[in-house]
């Protein structure tokens, strides 16, 4: 079964910890040992896993790609958001965690976040919590 959660972003570019909305999702499956699948169906956003201790490495990450692909560079797309498209590229559309014990298996200093890059918007992210 696919569990849809609602992210709903403030900013253009934003970084959203959505590890805890994850984890639940993963708990009530009731699953204790597998996969959990996370898919953004959207163009402009994405996906990624870092650190989730200290927000200033989100602001670092945003910071750099936004110097590296600026909003106003010399893009065709006349939709006025190639840099997101770019910018959500790089992320990935998914990521794939493993689920042991019930419970995501993730790095110490990990958490999982919803790359938003052509907001504020509400968006979809999509969950799937699989046995092996």
């Amino acid at each position: 079964m696919i569990h849809t959660l609602t992210i709903s972003t403030r900013s253009r570019n934003e970084f959203v910890d959505i590890t805890s909305q994850i984890q639940d999702v993963v708990r009530e499956s009731g699953l204790s040992e597998g996969l959990c699948t996370i898919f953004v169906p959207h163009t402009t956003a994405g996906l990624t896993i870092n650190e989730g201790a200290d927000p200033s490495v989100q602001r670092d990450i945003l910071t750099h790609l936004q110097k590296i692909i600026p909003r106003d560079g010399d893009f065709r797309h006349l939709e006025g958001n190639s840099d997101a498209h770019i910018k959500a590229s790089l992320m990935g559309s998914s990521q794939t965690v493993f689920v042991e014990e019930g419970q995501l298996v993730l790095g110490t200093w990990q958490a999982i976040y919803f790359a938003e890059f052509d907001g504020p918007r509400k968006r979809k992210v999509m969950v799937r919590v699989s046995g092996v």
